[in-house]
């Protein structure tokens, strides 16, 4: 019997296809939902995906979820910290709390979840998958909170890389640029809500940038690379005899990663023009 995985944000998108592609290799996958509904849909995926309840900004939740698994007596092998979330809207006006609950999910929650289900790895060993964005390495105006948040989580996984190496186990980082995702619809509507919320004092220019936003996240969300490029990744992290440090995951994400290592007069000129920003 093959051992079992554990995958937070579960419920949609990376997360779920993660699960399904994990069960029907013969993985237990225990998916990571945030409600009793999630939970039924998962369930449903396939015979080997077992939901749990998890919210990650919850650390006795996060407490349960170990417990359960725990008792579950399926071995764990791997962790895959998916989670996410996207907010938006122009720094100088972003609500202070809408960082840290940007940071709470992204990067808190992330470490929160592996740092409590590393006991569990079978024999000592096994994977870590975090799945990260090419935002962690080029940031973008107007969804700062999300960069940052990515440029963290890619700070913390490659030094959790090389503190977990000499116990055999391997962490690596999921990079892809757009995905077909909800992440997207949910981010749109946070970006919307901020627009509405800019007030009378607010830079005039900020209103055509956020409308702009909207317009590439709309273009982003149907022009997406499919989610399953991003899951076959993290099964391929997981089960890979030599798993990469990085998956940098798509014709977007390369091209960003080029233009990230630009002179910054270059990197700005580059953004402004593909965002249309005067």
């Amino acid at each position: 019997m093959k051992p079992g995985i554990a995958i937070s944000g579960a419920s949609s998108g990376i997360g779920a296809a993660t699960a399904l592609l994990l069960a029907e290799k013969g993985y237990t996958a225990f998916a990571g939902v945030r409600s009793d509904d999630d939970a039924r849909r998962a369930a449903g995926l396939h015979a080997n995906v077992r939901p749990i309840l998890l919210d990650v900004t919850d650390q006795s939740s996060i407490e349960r979820a170990v417990d359960d698994v725990s008792k579950s007596g399926v071995a764990i092998a791997g962790i895959v910290s998916n989670a996410g979330i996207a907010i938006g809207g122009p720094l100088e006006r972003l609500p202070i709390a809408e960082l840290r609950r940007q940071f709470e999910v992204n990067v808190f929650g992330a470490v929160a979840l592996v740092q409590a289900f590393l006991p569990l790895l079978h024999g000592g060993r096994g994977r870590v998958v975090f799945v990260g964005s090419i935002s962690g390495r080029l940031a973008t105006p107007y969804i700062g909170p999300y960069s940052a948040s990515k440029f963290a989580l890619r700070a913390l996984s490659d030094a959790m890389r090389i503190e977990l190496a000499p116990a055999g186990i391997a962490v690596s980082l999921i990079e892809p640029g757009s995905v077909k995702t909800p992440i997207w619809g949910k981010g749109r509507k946070t970006a919307a809500d901020m627009a509405s919320q800019l007030g009378d004092r607010t830079r005039e220019h900020y209103r055509a940038a956020l409308e702009r936003v909207v317009a590439i996240t709309e273009s982003e969300e149907r022009d997406g690379m499919p989610v399953a490029v991003v899951s076959n990744a993290i099964v391929h992290a997981l089960c890979a005899r030599r798993p990469r440090a990085h998956y940098l995951l798509g014709g977007s994400a390369r091209m960003g990663s080029v233009v990230a290592v630009l002179p910054p007069a270059l990197r700005d000129r580059a953004i402004r023009a593909s965002m249309r920003i005067p």
